[in-house]
């Protein structure tokens, strides 16, 4: 659970939206945030932490936070 609050913190600094996720097909995103204001650095630690980062596709979603 640590990764995903350090995830979301990360997150934090670039938007704060009223809901923030959507979980479907076991895979969580994340929505709301402009992933052109996310710093190189921290595009890496997300994906560090179980993120997967697509800029082309405007995604953030990760697998392992997903639903069982």
């Amino acid at each position: 659970m640590e990764d995903l609050i350090k995830a979301l913190q990360i997150l934090l600094k670039y938007g704060n939206p009223k809901y923030p996720t959507v979980c479907e097909h076991d895979i969580l995103y994340i929505v709301g945030i402009d992933l052109k204001k996310i710093s190189i650095e921290d595009i890496n630690e997300l994906e560090n932490l179980g993120f997967n980062i697509n800029i082309e596709e405007s995604e953030i979603y990760s697998f392992k936070f997903g639903s069982a």
